[in-house]
């Protein structure tokens, strides 16, 4: 659990900017007066919030997001073990990951609703939100604001799970093993091709739903709230007038994102169980077969 949750404290501090400008990519595809734009429009604005304020806008979201880290991990990865070491033999499947999607949500949804509030309104004010103006908004209205999009998370979280964290180590081992028998590749360059194999799936699937979530929560919490089925329908609004480019918006420097979110995480997990046995090991809290003279 410790090894997951450094590897995620990892990739959340190095990922953060590029997760920033995703969203506000998708964000930006409608103007200030709600009309839809072209993509191309919506990522030259965003380009823009960055020029103005790079190093804001690249760590805008990231406190919530480490605070997450707990918030969001903990429940999520404990689940997804709990469930592994109940159905079988310790391993992540896909009944452990489907399981850790559907419970750790409200767990997780107000998080990602906070962090995207923060950066929301960036490009009217070029500053990030507090995050006690946000808590204070959503105490208003009983804090339901804060579960906004939680039904495409729960989509998304599954996706996730499935592919990151039970496809990914499983491709990453055969990769390893197969290719690293015939050539000198090492644990670093398996992890980066098993997550560039991943990658592109989880984008086409997740993309559509990381839409969805970024209509419902970045709308004002003071305003009226935005349904699932009314952002299905902004989507589509989107894929008439720009056809597959409008619905997927994000996907290119999602795929990056993913990369390298994937990697890091990864590496950082690798690097602390690594870390933690080798503690354990040097004052004795395991048992090491003595070496056969």
């Amino acid at each position: 659990m410790t090894a997951y949750l450094g590897g995620s404290a990892f990739q959340t501090v190095m990922d953060n900017p590029v997760t920033a400008y995703r969203q506000l990519v998708q964000q930006y595809a409608k103007d200030l007066n709600g009309k839809v734009v072209d993509p191309k429009i919506a990522s030259e604005e965003a380009k823009a919030v960055f020029r103005a304020a790079p190093i804001g806008a690249s760590l805008s979201g990231v406190m919530p997001r480490l605070i997450g880290v707990g918030f969001k991990r903990v429940p999520k990865f404990g689940i997804l073990l709990g469930i592994s070491f109940i159905v079988g033999d310790g391993e992540v499947g896909m009944v452990a990951a489907t399981g850790a999607s559907i419970l750790s949500a409200p767990f997780i949804n107000p998080i990602r609703m906070i962090e995207k509030q923060q950066r929301a309104f960036f490009k009217q004010t070029g500053n990030t939100k507090p995050i006690m103006d946000i808590l204070k908004e959503a105490a208003a209205k009983n804090f339901t604001p804060l579960f906004r999009g939680t039904l495409p998370l729960m989509g998304h979280s599954l996706a996730s799970a499935t592919l990151g964290l039970v496809g990914q180590p499983r491709l990453q081992k055969w990769i390893q093993k197969e290719v690293g028998a015939k050539t000198s590749i090492g644990s670093f360059g398996s992890n980066l091709i098993a997550s560039a194999a991943v990658s592109p799936i989880y984008i086409f699937v997740t993309n559509p739903l990381s839409r969805l979530e970024v209509i419902m929560q970045t709308n004002s919490i003071s305003g009226k709230s935005i349904g699932t089925m009314e952002a299905v329908k902004e989507v589509v609004t989107d894929s008439k007038a720009f056809g597959l480019r409008g619905v997927f918006r994000g996907q290119g420097i999602g795929i990056a994102k993913a990369i390298l979110s994937l990697t890091l995480f990864h590496e950082g997990r690798i690097w602390c169980m690594g870390a933690f046995k080798g503690y354990n090991e040097k004052n004795g809290y395991v048992y090491v077969e003595p070496v056969k003279a």
